[in-house]
């Protein structure tokens, strides 16, 4: 099963994150399948492919809760349902 989740870098305390579709088997630095999205919580800075997330979840893929509330927040919901 595929997933969107957070795959992270950076240094210490001053993560960044990648949103992937990775595997669900697999570690969160595992090879992901495709980079979706990109979020950066200090600066509070989103940037998401809409066209990407829309293809993994109409094949199926779950996203984690941190992802979920990532799109919720950039409202990515109301521009897939329009």
């Amino acid at each position: 099963m595929v997933k969107l989740r957070l795959k992270r870098y950076g240094a210490k305390r001053r993560a960044v994150y990648r949103i992937v579709a990775i595997d669900s088997q697999s570690r969160r630095e595992g090879k992901a399948i495709q980079e979706v999205g990109f979020y950066d919580p200090q600066k509070e800075q989103t940037r998401l492919d809409i066209r990407a997330i829309q293809f993994f979840l109409e094949r199926g893929a779950k996203t984690t809760e941190t992802v979920c509330d990532i799109s919720k927040r950039a409202k990515l919901f109301d521009q897939v349902n329009t």
